[in-house]
């Protein structure tokens, strides 16, 4: 546990965020926050949490800065804005990216951080609210051994940490998670409506083949969801559907062919015109059946 009330920072208080910074917390940090709502930084400073308006108040304050935003224009606003982390990042400093980017940002972020002799970690991160909740999220750590050595006490306050490689490839590991998850859930909602409507019970289906090879994490979730027809918005849309497209990015920067993964994403975003957006992934199943 951090001795003498460690300064860190958050920034992104959104559905992985909040919970997040409230590890931080209960880690013993001094966690100063900012988001765009200002809802979620009220709910954390009656927590103990000290509140500031910009990034920059932040960077000023914290040793450590971790940002989960949910896409990358808002990660460049909080990073290269004149009030954001870098204008006002200082030697030593750790900044810690657990937003899913590209791997080619992640890398960028990465030289200018070091120009202002800061290190920086990009750290997404998965498993889902209730396991950010409870600290046993997996975070694919991409950097400087040194830089990872700064940052690494208040990555374990989020779970288990893998270091795997350099600039960017937290970034790379990912992209290669949110690619499996389409292509699953996509795979899976197939697989349950056709069940479905060949006259099966989804939850039947769901248990045998939840002890064969079929077996997976985004079968389990996807098949009581099915069943019930009652989706709500725990993993949204439209956040897949963009990370999606920066596996797309990521493919085409080095040169190799994914075709599933084009075709997945086409799935997600014929949701995203489907008006889906906000609603959980397993959605993409009301896209099929008779008629479809």
């Amino acid at each position: 546990m951090p001795t003498d009330a460690f300064p860190a920072g958050f920034i992104g208080l959104g559905r992985m965020g909040l919970p997040m910074a409230r590890r931080l917390l209960g880690a013993g940090f001094a966690v100063h926050v900012a988001s765009r709502s200002p809802g979620p930084v009220q709910a954390l400073a009656r927590e103990g949490a000290q509140p500031a308006s910009t990034p920059a108040q932040v960077a000023q304050r914290a040793d450590i800065v971790c940002t989960c935003l949910p896409d990358e224009t808002a990660t460049e606003a909080v990073y290269f804005s004149p009030d954001g982390l870098l204008a006002h990042a200082r030697a030593g400093q750790g900044l810690v990216e657990c937003s899913t980017i590209s791997p080619r940002l992640a890398r960028h972020l990465e030289a200018a951080a070091r120009e202002r002799g800061a290190w920086f970690v990009d750290a997404p991160v998965s498993g889902g609210v209730e396991r950010a909740a409870d600290g046993t999220l997996a975070i694919m750590a991409g950097g400087d051994p040194g830089a990872l050595r700064v940052v690494r006490q208040a990555l374990e306050a989020f779970g288990t940490v893998h270091h795997v490689g350099g600039p960017g490839q937290g970034c790379v590991v990912k992209l290669a998670n949110q690619l499996l998850v389409g292509v699953h859930t996509a795979g899976a909602t197939e697989a349950f409506v056709l069940a479905r409507e060949s006259g099966a019970s989804v939850s039947q289906v769901l248990e045998v083949l939840s002890g064969a090879w079929a077996a997976s994490t985004m079968l389990e979730r996807t098949g009581p969801l099915v069943a019930s027809g009652e989706y709500g918005s725990r993993a949204p849309v439209r956040l897949l559907a963009k990370d999606l497209a920066l596996v797309a990015q990521a493919s085409a920067d080095v040169g190799v062919s994914l075709p599933l993964a084009q075709a997945t994403l086409g799935v997600f975003q014929r949701a995203m015109a489907a008006g889906l957006g906000e609603t959980d992934i397993a959605a993409v199943a009301t896209l099929l059946g008779p008629g479809r």
